[in-house]
C-alpha cells in the first residue's frame, strides 16, 4: 500500500462529503479492500474533512503511513542486462569470431567524467565487450579529436565511439558529435538519430542511452505506459527531450516542464510517469506527486554532508524521503537511472556490432 498526500484531488480546499467520496474510490483503486486498508481509509476521510489544501504539510503529517513505494533498482536491472548480453556476445565470438568494440574519447582531468570512463571499460570488461581509450589534454586542439574519430570511424574493429562530454569550452560540441559515424553513434546524439526519433514509422539506428535505460526500466517493472499522462520535467538534447519522444512513442500522452514552465507543480501533479532530469537537488517536492504515480529520477546531484568521508552524498532531481511515501515506484539515487545508462551504452554497441557484420 502507497502513502499518500492526495494533494490533486485536494486542490480545491473542499471539505464536504463529496471530497470525502472521491478520497474513499482513489485510495480503494490502490489498495484494495482489505480490513486494514479499510480501516486507513477512515482515518483518511476524518482526516481529510478537518484541514485544507492550504497546509501541505498537515496533509502530508495526517496521509502519511509506513508504507513506502517500491523501489526500482537500476543496479539490479543493469545487472541482468548485463549477463544476458555477456551470452549473446559469446555467441557471436563462436560463431563469427568478432566481439564488439567500444572507443571512448576523453578530453580534459575532470575527476568525474574519468570516473565514468573507468566505469564504461570495467562494464565493457564484464560482457566480452573490447574497449579502446583516447586521453587528451584540456589544451588539446578540436582537430586532434576529429582526427581520432575519424580513425575510429575507419576502424572495422571499432563498432561504437563516444566522445565524453562536458569538452573543454574552446571546442565546438556540435561539430565533434557530428564527425561520429552515424552506423558508430552509440550514444544516438547524431541528428538524423534524434530526427528519426521524433518521426512516427521510423526508427533511430540508436537511442540515447540514458532515457533508453528510463524506459527499459518501466518495462521491465511491468508499468503500462501506453494511455498514461506522462510527464518530463528538463528538455535537454540528451535526456529530457529524447525521453519525451520515446515516451510518445509508447502512446502516453506527454508534456514537458522546463524552466519557462508557469505552473509546474500543477502540471507534474498530473502525471501517472514523471521522469526528472533537470539537476537540481530535490526540487521535485511530494507536493508535486500524484498518488500511485511512478517515478524516474535522473539527477545525480552531490550536495553537502560533512558526515560522509566525501564531504559531499549524491542525491536526485526528487525529494526521495517525501516522494517514496506517495508514488507507487520510485527509482533512488544513486542506483537508479545511472547504472541503466552504461548497460545501453553496452547494448547499443552490441547493437552497432550485430549491425556491421550482418549477425542475428
Amino acid at each position: 500500500m502507497t502513502s499518500t498526500t492526495a494533494a490533486t484531488i485536494f486542490s480545491t480546499g473542499a471539505t464536504d462529503s463529496s471530497c470525502c467520496r472521491r478520497v474513499f474510490r482513489v485510495a480503494t483503486f490502490q489498495v484494495g479492500h482489505t480490513r486494514s486498508n479499510l480501516a486507513f481509509l477512515r482515518t483518511t476521510r476524518n482526516a481529510r474533512c478537518t484541514i485544507t489544501s492550504s497546509s501541505p504539510s498537515v496533509i502530508l503529517a495526517a496521509m502519511a503511513t509506513e508504507a513506502s513505494a517500491k523501489v526500482i533498482d537500476g543496479k539490479s536491472v543493469a545487472k541482468q542486462i548485463r549477463e544476458e548480453m555477456a551470452i549473446e556476445i559469446l555467441r557471436m565470438k563462436e560463431s563469427i569470431g568478432i566481439v564488439p568494440g567500444l572507443a571512448v574519447i576523453l578530453v580534459g582531468d575532470r575527476k568525474d567524467s574519468a570516473t565514468y570512463v573507468r566505469n564504461k571499460k570495467k562494464a565493457c570488461e564484464s560482457v566480452g565487450i573490447k574497449s579502446y581509450e583516447v586521453h587528451l589534454a584540456e589544451d588539446s586542439s578540436e582537430q586532434e579529436v576529429l582526427k581520432h574519430i575519424s580513425e575510429f570511424n575507419g576502424d572495422p574493429s571499432v563498432n561504437g565511439i563516444l566522445v565524453q562530454l562536458p569538452l573543454p569550452s574552446h571546442m565546438n560540441e556540435q561539430n565533434v558529435l557530428n564527425a561520429v559515424c552515424i552506423e558508430k553513434d552509440v550514444d544516438g546524439f547524431n541528428p538524423l538519430n534524434i530526427g528519426l526519433l521524433a518521426m512516427r514509422d521510423r526508427e533511430p539506428l540508436f537511442v540515447p542511452c540514458t532515457p533508453k535505460g528510463c524506459i527499459e526500466l518501466l518495462h521491465r517493472y511491468g508499468v503500462a505506459i501506453k494511455g498514461k499522462k506522462a510527464v518530463v520535467i528538463g528538455r535537454s538534447n540528451i535526456v529530457g527531450m529524447p525521453a519525451a519522444l520515446l515516451l510518445q512513442r509508447e502512446d502516453a500522452t506527454v508534456s514537458i516542464v522546463h524552466s519557462r514552465t508557469k505552473n509546474p507543480e500543477e502540471i507534474t501533479r498530473e502525471a501517472d510517469i514523471i521522469i526528472s532530469a533537470v539537476g537540481k537537488p530535490d526540487m521535485v517536492r511530494g507536493s508535486w506527486i500524484k498518488p500511485g504515480s511512478v517515478v524516474i529520477d535522473v539527477g545525480i546531484n552531490p550536495v553537502e554532508d560533512a558526515t560522509s568521508p566525501r564531504g559531499y552524498r549524491l542525491v536526485g532531481d526528487v525529494c526521495y524521503e517525501e516522494a517514496s511515501k506517495i508514488a507507487s515506484a520510485i527509482t533512488p539515487v544513486p542506483g537508479g537511472v545511472g547504472p541503466m545508462t552504461i548497460a545501453m551504452l553496452l547494448s547499443n554497441t552490441l547493437t552497432a556490432a550485430k549491425r556491421a557484420n550482418n549477425f542475428k
